[in-house]
């Protein structure tokens, strides 16, 4: 039976909100919003409320063979990361936390 609508575990978003709270911590995002549809699972983070997303971190059940169940997709819609393994896909965003010492 197919589900009626596709959701982060409890893993999964104790994930998202770790890597959010450290971006909060950094000042690069100020608010998220989640989304659970019938083909996919979308969580969404923003600098300001009002805006568009900055990124979207989406798990799509049926891509799970093909492409990798997850996916960042940038602000501009460019997919940043595919994978299997939600950890190693948001480490793309990791990233933006490094920055040089002045």
């Amino acid at each position: 039976m197919i589900p009626d609508q596709v959701a982060f575990d409890r893993a999964e978003l104790s994930a998202l909100l770790s890597l959010y709270g450290r971006m909060v911590a950094a000042g690069e995002w100020r608010d998220y919003g989640m989304s659970f549809l019938r083909e996919v699972a979308v969580f969404c983070v923003f600098r300001r409320s009002a805006e568009n997303p900055l990124y979207r971190i989406e798990k799509r059940p049926r891509l799970r063979g093909k492409q990798g169940l997850y996916a960042v997709i940038g602000m501009d819609g460019q997919v940043l990361r595919r994978g299997q393994d939600l950890p190693t896909v948001l480490r793309v965003l990791e990233r933006k936390l490094i920055r040089p010492v002045d």
